[in-house]
């Protein structure tokens, strides 16, 4: 064990875990899984002050998050490269940590009109562990290396492990089968150096210290999982050329609400009124991206969607910006 477990190969992986923790734990030297002195008396708080306490805590995420931009950046560009490829994004992770993947990946199809399969997200324990703990789904090696085997994972894909301990073996067997089959790995962790991290290629590692209710991972570590998440898929999205400007182009008309904010981007995006906006949208089949091209170059909407397939769907090449 002298050289650390994240050697070990995978299917041993478990097995050491669990002597490992036999002998005193190393997870429990994690700055994640200590005691944070300042809410040591959190159960004689009055509610005021525990809320205070979590407030002046969270402000440490920014902060640590702000450190790790390179490396946030360094993965958008992976993931744009992967994308124009025809790779997918995986995200994995358990418990909440897997919970924020589901999230992120579910909000990418309403928010920037892409495949459900383009951003895929694999929680230990599968569809139940969306709303409830499924026992021991976190520490099966087996079923991430299946998951990501029948997914057909190919180079081009990136994967990118989600684990405020950075010791989960559900998500650990994913990093280390994506990197042995090629593809680009990415780990967001509060703890760095951790059989997680030290497989991935991009390790993403913002330091927020011992959490208010010790080992809650969902507090500070679940807030820097979210924020990150949300610098990934946005900044690849509006790399990709799913937004035009700082508005959402490609979002799904499927109610009364979307459609009157899709009439409104339109508008806003076009400096026509409100009125052409939706004459422009309902010519173009209800298609943002042609109807915006309508708006702002005064063609019909055959000549408008000829333009964008030249463009292969680039819309500021469509506009001829």
């Amino acid at each position: 064990m002298a050289g650390g477990f994240a050697e070990l190969p995978v299917h041993r992986y478990n097995a050491a875990m669990r002597y490992h923790a036999k002998q005193g734990g190393r997870t429990k030297r994690l700055p994640t899984e200590q005691r944070n002195a300042a809410s040591r008396n959190l159960d004689r708080m009055t509610a005021r002050e525990i809320v205070v306490l979590m407030n002046r805590e969270d402000r440490k995420v920014a902060r640590a998050v702000g450190r790790e931009i390179p490396a946030i950046a360094r993965a958008v560009d992976a993931i744009v490269r992967g994308i124009l490829k025809g790779g997918r994004l995986f995200y994995v992770g358990a418990g909440s940590s897997g919970r924020m993947g589901v999230l992120d990946a579910a909000e990418c199809k309403p928010t920037f009109g892409v495949s459900p399969k383009l951003v895929q997200a694999l929680i230990a324990g599968g569809r139940r562990a969306v709303t409830g703990a499924v026992e021991g789904s976190e520490d099966s090696v087996r079923n991430a290396e299946r998951e990501l085997r029948e997914r057909k994972l190919t180079r081009n894909d990136i994967v990118v492990a989600i684990t405020a301990s950075g010791t989960t073996p559900y998500v650990v067997a994913a990093v280390n089968y994506a990197r042995g089959h090629g593809a680009m790995t990415v780990a967001i962790t509060s703890n760095r150096h951790t059989p997680a991290a030290r497989p991935a290629k991009i390790v993403i590692a913002p330091k927020v210290g011992p959490e208010v209710v010790t080992g809650s991972t969902r507090l500070k570590s679940g807030t820097v999982q979210k924020m990150v998440l949300n610098m990934l898929s946005t900044a690849a999205m509006a790399r990709l050329g799913h937004v035009y400007e700082n508005l959402m182009l490609d979002l799904a008309l499927t109610n009364q609400k979307l459609n009157d904010r899709g009439l409104r981007i339109l508008a806003e995006a076009s400096g026509k009124k409100l009125s052409a906006a939706e004459h422009a949208l309902r010519a173009a089949g209800h298609n943002m991206r042609a109807a915006l091209v309508i708006l702002k170059l005064g063609v019909d909407a055959r000549e408008a969607k000829r333009l964008l397939a030249r463009a292969g769907g680039n819309l500021r090449k469509a506009l001829g910006e």
